[in-house]
């Protein structure tokens, strides 16, 4: 589980997360959406310790991230996985290579663990036997799986993912939506998942957190959602199409 107990953020004057309190489940997909600029993605980044946060304390289960010093910080860091917008591989390297970098950066093993690894985590992801592929030869949903097994290459408890159906066709990010929410079941893992995508909060909203002007203003799961009387929610809400019709 992570927590955040009343966590601020600001940039200069601009007030950016007002007292945020979450709890993010395992072994469930949490979901945190909003406007852009709501705040959503300095939450994230500071869930990750990519930003400092002002004030209040985040919590890895029952470790106090917030005060913990940089060279503590790495055995935490060592349990998290993350997919990043876009996916995010080396060009450079093979998918394979790009599998096995974070166990060359955090582990001993010798190569034939690895390897044993590596296949593991791409039959995971239904991509078996192309290890030597590069990521120039790869389509944008073959990016993002090798992005995912990348992410679980070191067995995280926790899992972030950056906007993980950007820039693919809605049938494509439904299988992704579909593999890290079957991924979450399977490991247990902490799932937290920053997104615009109506349709995976539709479809594998186990816990959505709504920002809304830096401020935690609505939690709730997938199936209460399009029953929220939250007047900001459903304003962003219903300004999809898909989502008007469902609540007919």
């Amino acid at each position: 589980m992570i927590r955040t107990e009343n966590i601020e953020k600001s940039f200069g004057e601009k007030k950016i997360l007002n007292s945020i309190s979450i709890k993010f489940e395992p072994g469930k997909t949490n979901l945190i959406i909003g406007q852009s600029g709501s705040g959503k993605t300095v939450l994230m980044k500071s869930l990750v310790g990519l930003h400092e946060i002002d004030s209040g304390h985040i919590y890895f289960d029952d470790r106090n991230f917030t005060l913990l010093k940089e060279k503590d910080r790495k055995s935490i860091r060592k349990e998290i996985g993350i997919l990043f917008q876009g996916g995010a591989l080396f060009d450079s390297l093979s998918v394979e290579g790009n599998i096995m970098f974070p166990l060359n950066m955090h582990t001993n093993y010798n190569y034939k663990k690895k390897l044993e690894r590596v296949n593991f985590c791409l039959k995971k992801v239904d991509l078996p036997n192309s290890n030597n592929l590069m990521p120039g030869e790869l389509s944008g949903g073959m990016v993002k799986r090798v992005a995912i097994a990348r992410a679980i290459a070191l067995n995280p408890k926790y899992l972030f993912c950056d906007e993980p159906n950007s820039g693919l066709d809605p049938r494509t990010a439904s299988i992704i939506d579909n593999l890290i929410f079957d991924l979450t079941k399977e490991f247990n893992m902490t799932t937290v998942i920053n997104t615009h995508d109506l349709n995976s909060v539709l479809e594998i909203g186990d816990k959505i957190s709504y920002i809304h002007q830096g401020n935690l203003w609505w939690e709730g799961n997938n199936k209460e959602i399009l029953k929220s009387d939250n007047e900001e929610l459903n304003d962003f809400i219903y300004t999809n199409e898909l989502t008007r019709r469902l609540r007919k």
